[in-house]
């Protein structure tokens, strides 16, 4: 029966009085492609997209995402209450406003934005917008640099390793950016000093760091890379401003290990992103852009509007966007505060190094990189011929783990690994059912030994 099959319809008594699985509405199909002609029931709708979504994954199992998936209930509520109001709208919610500039300024403060400055940024819907607003930043002040010395302004670059998320390459692709990737290698799978100094020029607008990369959850070399760029510009006067990619790591180092210079104490960090929706345990969509200075953002890419009241400055690629996930940013800086926020990613490494052991001890699996500085566990088979990662991973999936694998990028593609994001709800008991059942998932997927006629187990070849 298609979308244009007849409804029947229940009468408003019948409705107030039959059970909500013997409606009418669940021996129909369900309309997938079209607006059906009527409507139904609230309790109907409901029940019918609840019921679907019901074969989701288990949020609480997904170690393939960085992304919150809990927060406290009154934490919900507050998402709720704000649902409805328009973070850009700033003449009609205020407030809102304000505690988008409170948070921006807080943030500031936990990167250790320098005493004096005039460190400005916004919210965004996530990482990737806030990527994009820092190098569309940077790019631009780039070309006013150029014009001003009466300098060629075609051919833009941007150094960067093969470790960074995919939205860099969108931003080299979309605004039309040379993009200068230094590849992997087997057991180099960062960005180093050396690897930016064979790559910038005087058309780079600026270098990406990693602290903390998807791939593997290591760190760039950030202050080796830093001191190159003071160099360079001692040298040659070329100002390239290094944009520090903190999406996961942004509101770790910070607590775990606060004397760790990656962010505004390095002299040529202009501009770092994070995503507020993973450990900064907001859900999602929200990342933030901070500038270190406001001479770092243009003030041309700044458009002020004035058609939903006064004048409202606005830099951001989405102009529409509720305002509950900034505010569930500030409810946890007020709730928090930094030492609830230490004591949270203590325990999440904690956990992440409990399981890293754990792992570390089954026959065939090989951590990668040292696991102290972000909760993230990669690993890769001692003998990809003896165990297949991905084959691992589907095992998994029975019961309803969600542990990715797949390749890493040029010169490492030929590498397969499994990762896991261990988050704030992910507990010590968890941990050690994961490592139950990655045990019994290998097991399965060993070849049994094989038998001589006598019934003596045989070596398998």
């Amino acid at each position: 029966m298609g979308d244009d099959a007849p409804v029947h319809h229940l009468s408003a008594q019948d409705d107030s009085h039959t059970p909500t699985y013997a409606g009418r509405y669940f021996d129909r199909e369900v309309p997938k492609h079209r607006v059906p002609a009527a409507g139904m029931p609230a309790d109907a709708a409901y029940q019918l997209v609840h019921d679907e979504l019901e074969l989701d994954a288990n949020p609480l199992l997904n170690l393939a995402t960085f992304v919150t998936t809990w927060m406290e209930p009154q934490a919900n509520r507050l998402a709720e209450e704000a649902l409805n109001k328009n973070l850009v709208d700033q003449d009609e919610y205020p407030q809102s406003h304000e505690i988008h500039m409170r948070v921006v300024s807080m943030l500031a403060d936990l990167f250790n934005a320098p005493s004096g400055s005039e460190a400005v940024g916004t919210a965004t819907v996530g990482s990737s917008e806030a990527i994009m607003l820092g190098l569309l930043a940077h790019k631009r002040a780039w070309q006013n640099r150029r014009r001003q010395a009466g300098a060629a302004v075609e051919r833009p670059n941007l150094v960067m390793g093969a470790d960074v998320h995919t939205c860099w390459e969108k931003f080299t692709n979309y605004f039309e950016v040379e993009a200068r990737v230094a590849p992997m290698g087997d057991g180099d799978f960062v960005l180093s000093a050396d690897d930016v100094a064979a790559r910038v020029d005087e058309n780079t607008i600026a270098v990406a760091g990693l602290l903390g990369t998807t791939y593997t959850g290591q760190m760039d070399e950030l202050e080796a890379i830093n001191d190159l760029l003071a160099d360079l510009e001692k040298e040659h006067g070329w100002h390239i401003p290094l944009h520090i990619d903190a999406a996961s790591g942004g509101f770790i180092v910070p607590y775990t290990q606060p004397k760790l210079a990656w962010d505004f104490r390095l002299s040529h960090v202009r501009s770092i992103n994070v995503s507020n929706h993973k450990f900064g345990l907001v859900y999602p969509g929200m990342g933030s852009v901070v500038f270190r200075d406001r001479s770092d953002l243009p003030e041309e890419l700044v458009f002020h509007i004035n058609y939903l009241g006064g004048d409202m400055p606005n830099y951001s690629l989405n102009f529409s966007r509720p305002a509950n996930t900034v505010i569930l940013q500030y409810y946890n800086f007020l709730r928090l505060g930094r030492d609830g926020y230490r004591r949270v990613m203590e325990s999440v490494m904690e956990n992440a190094r409990y399981l890293r052991a754990g792992l570390q001890r089954v026959e065939g699996l090989q951590a990668i990189g040292a696991g102290d500085t972000f909760p993230i566990v990669a690993l890769r088979a001692t003998d990809p011929a003896e165990l297949d990662v991905y084959a691992l991973s589907d095992e998994l999936r029975r019961h309803g783990w969600i542990v990715p694998a797949y390749t890493l990028p040029p010169d490492a593609q030929d590498i397969s690994v499994l990762r896991m994001v261990v988050k704030e709800n992910f507990s010590r008991d968890l941990a050690d059912l994961l490592l139950e059942h990655i045990g019994e998932a290998i097991s399965r997927l060993r070849p049994a030994p094989a038998r001589d006629q006598a019934g003596a187990r045989q070596p398998v070849c």
